[in-house]
């Protein structure tokens, strides 16, 4: 996904003479192409984040619509004042491109793990937020960003991630994609846990259990209208999300379950990272298998529900 999402900005920048590039130490080896032919909008910065992102913010002031390439846990948590003030107060055309979101840089700790960035950008008015499923869905997504007004936050893996997407799915910041249809359970993904959710439904059809998939590639605006009509229909819903539990993809889905007075609330579960830092080293497929954010712990939970 890293290098598809900077070969698009690339390519974004071939075709919009307003679009630049800034990274953090970031890019340059990847984007050596941009930085050859259009050395006047690329800018390697160094590690000052919330220098970047106010510079970030005087171009977009003068009609430039920065791509600020950069890891995840520090443009979103060192620079967490230039985003709401800078950024979101004054509605800026700027692209916070986080590589390595959720548990990416695993085996570096808790320090570059980033589990909470969907909560705290959320709550900041006029964020919108963006999580691909994979390379492909992240080129479709990336095409929409240059003409989207306000600030744009895209959180992607390193790479690497199988295509599980479907090309034929129509696009849309703000709206939520239709995988399958059900009136048993609804299983709701975001970024790379489509590929976890897609395993878990097939298998539930195999029993009998008639699954909806709603993915969210857009957390922020977030499609309530989607997700009301499929909750209606099915008996339980599950969020899986690379992610705290906390104020995330679930909490999204529980705010508007529970706000929709709908006649029968369907039974609800959030699988994700608890309410704790992560003590366990390893690759990201370990811990996301440690906290149960595994197809196998899908199926189990939907089983146990219904």
């Amino acid at each position: 996904m890293r290098q598809t999402c900077l070969d698009t900005v690339y390519q974004l920048a071939r075709q919009d003479e307003r679009v630049v590039f800034i990274g953090s130490d970031l890019g340059e080896g990847t984007l050596a192409d941009f930085r050859r032919e259009i050395p006047q909008r690329f800018f390697m910065e160094g590690i000052s984040e919330a220098n970047i992102l106010t510079m970030a913010a005087g171009l977009a002031m003068n009609g430039k619509i920065p791509y600020v390439n950069t890891i995840a846990p520090f443009l979103t948590r060192r620079a967490y004042e230039q985003i709401l003030l800078d950024l979101c107060l004054h509605r800026v055309n700027v692209r916070l491109l986080g590589n390595g979101g959720g548990m990416v840089y695993a085996p570096l700790g808790p320090t570059h793990m980033v589990i909470e960035d969907l909560a705290a950008l959320r709550a900041i008015p006029g964020m919108t937020i963006l999580a691909p499923a994979d390379a492909e869905e992240m080129q479709r997504l990336m095409r929409l960003t240059t003409d989207y007004q306000g600030p744009i936050y895209v959180r992607f893996g390193k790479g690497f991630d199988p295509v599980v997407s479907q090309a034929e799915q129509p696009v849309v910041i703000g709206k939520a994609v239709t995988y399958a249809s059900g009136n048993d359970l609804l299983l709701i993904s975001t970024g790379i846990t489509l590929k976890l959710v897609l395993e878990a439904a097939e298998n539930l059809q195999n029993q009998g259990v008639s699954t909806a998939i709603l993915h969210y590639h857009s957390i922020k605006p977030f499609d309530t209208e989607s997700l009301l009509a499929r909750a209606a229909q099915v008996r339980a819903v599950i969020t899986v999300e690379e992610h705290s539990v906390i104020g995330g993809l679930g909490g999204a889905v529980a705010e508007t379950l529970l706000e929709a007075d709908l006649a029968r609330v369907p039974k609800f579960r959030r699988i994700g990272v608890p309410d704790q830092f992560p003590e366990d080293y390893g690759s990201q497929a370990h811990l996301m298998n440690s906290f149960g954010i595994c197809s196998e712990n899908i199926i189990a939970q939907a089983q146990a529900m219904l």
